[in-house]
């Protein structure tokens, strides 16, 4: 008999969402017959210790005896326990320098980390993820925020929801004005933004169009992708995947949408090699036109300079000077940029995000961990194992020796 243990979310801010539902939970054991699922007992998650025991899962403090440990968010140093498989967001991979411990005392104990970050099918797709929930509610937070810069309407927080279907609810009562809104990117994140605008029934043009478009009678959108806002420095034409390759030989090309945009939501993945969207030079120009970014990426001074820092749930928002380069309160003046800049959109909706983040891992993980790992899904996905390093991973050993940042 294999134990999987759900962990407690014990990282500040707490995180409310869980890996697995109470009803995933019967399923799995259902589903896998020599699987026992026992929970560690929680007042934060979404789901309380009651609902679990309804199902008939164990709920205690100590899972010290679990074969396979599942959380969220990273694990304290403290609780890791020797020998033992863990699943959560290690947020390591990157040689994220305050998680550079983290990985050292997991090597140290011999832990075997499978990071859900870099869970892959046999094609090389991820196959688990929060994206399309940061998606969902980062869309709807920069129309929040549309709404209370201009003082025209006033969405109630997604939080504040019962879940998904009344976020919905709340956006079916809008009567948005003519703005002119562009996100960035095609992968989870960039699906969940396209999920809200279609919703609303929001005008798509292309990016020729958007640009041709000065002020419409009715809201539009655009999506952009990399040929639109990037170009080779070398004057060549664009090819995606030499620019996945070779970002740092690439230039911005993102000013025009920037004087034709309201609404920016970012939803793309940011290479620190490739170029930035646009500069905080960029912003001072009167012909800069975006009022609001939501920055779903949440890179600090990263891609987009007005990302200062992150904002949380409670305090979303927060104002960009572009001349003082300086934050401001939000919506203090209408010379500044309104950033939206929370770093877990999806715990706004955590039922909604813990279901499909569940369905996930049913579906398309544990077969390969409690059975044959024939498409080497966990073993892909697997940072470390018996006290090193993998294969895949083996970039992170100066990291992790504190030769590089």
């Amino acid at each position: 008999m294999t134990k999987l243990g759900i962990k407690k979310e014990e990282k500040t801010p707490p995180d409310n969402r869980v890996p697995l539902t109470p009803e995933q939970c019967v399923e799995v054991q259902r589903k896998f017959t020599d699987i026992q699922v026992i929970v560690q007992s929680s007042h934060v998650r979404c789901f309380s210790d009651e609902e679990y025991r309804e199902k008939g899962i164990p709920v205690q403090e100590d899972v010290s005896d679990c074969d396979v440990l599942m959380g969220v968010k990273e694990v304290p140093i403290s609780d890791l326990l020797p020998r033992k498989t863990y699943f959560f967001f290690s947020h390591t991979i990157k040689r994220q320098e305050y998680n550079r411990k983290l990985l050292q005392t997991i090597l140290q104990k011999k832990i075997q980390l499978v990071d859900y970050e870099v869970l892959t099918d046999k094609n090389g797709f991820r196959i688990i993820g929060f994206g399309r929930f940061a998606g969902l509610v980062g869309a709807y937070n920069g129309l929040r925020a549309l709404g209370l810069r201009r003082n025209i309407f006033d969405l109630k927080p997604a939080h504040q929801c019962a879940g998904l279907e009344e976020m919905l609810y709340q956006l079916n009562l809008l009567n948005l004005p003519p703005v002119k809104i562009a996100f960035t990117g095609d992968g989870r994140v960039a699906n969940g933004v396209l999920e809200v605008l279609e919703f609303m029934k929001i005008q798509r043009l292309s990016p020729e169009q958007f640009l041709e478009t000065e002020q419409s009678e009715k809201p539009v959108y655009t999506q952009l992708l990399p040929q639109h806002y990037a170009r080779r420095k070398d004057g060549s034409a664009f090819d995606l995947q030499h620019f996945f390759k070779h970002p740092e030989m690439y230039e911005n090309a993102f000013l025009p949408f920037a004087r034709a945009t309201d609404l920016l939501i970012a939803a793309a993945y940011w290479d620190p090699k490739a170029p930035v969207l646009f500069t905080a030079e960029d912003m001072k120009q009167q012909a800069f036109r975006i009022s609001v970014i939501s920055d779903i990426t949440c890179d600090i001074e990263g891609s987009i300079p007005s990302t200062k820092r992150a904002s949380t749930i409670v305090e979303p928002f927060y104002d960009y000077n572009p001349e003082t380069g300086e934050m401001e309160p939000p919506f203090s003046s209408e010379k500044n940029v309104t950033v939206q800049a929370v770093d877990n959109l999806p715990n706004e909706l955590p039922k909604d995000a813990s279901r499909d983040f569940g369905r996930n891992l049913i579906d398309k993980v544990f077969s390969s961990l409690f059975g044959e790992d024939s498409d080497g899904i966990i073993e892909r996905a697997s940072v470390t194992k018996d006290g090193e390093l993998t294969d895949r991973f083996s970039y992170l050993q100066d990291f992790v020796d504190g030769k590089q940042n």
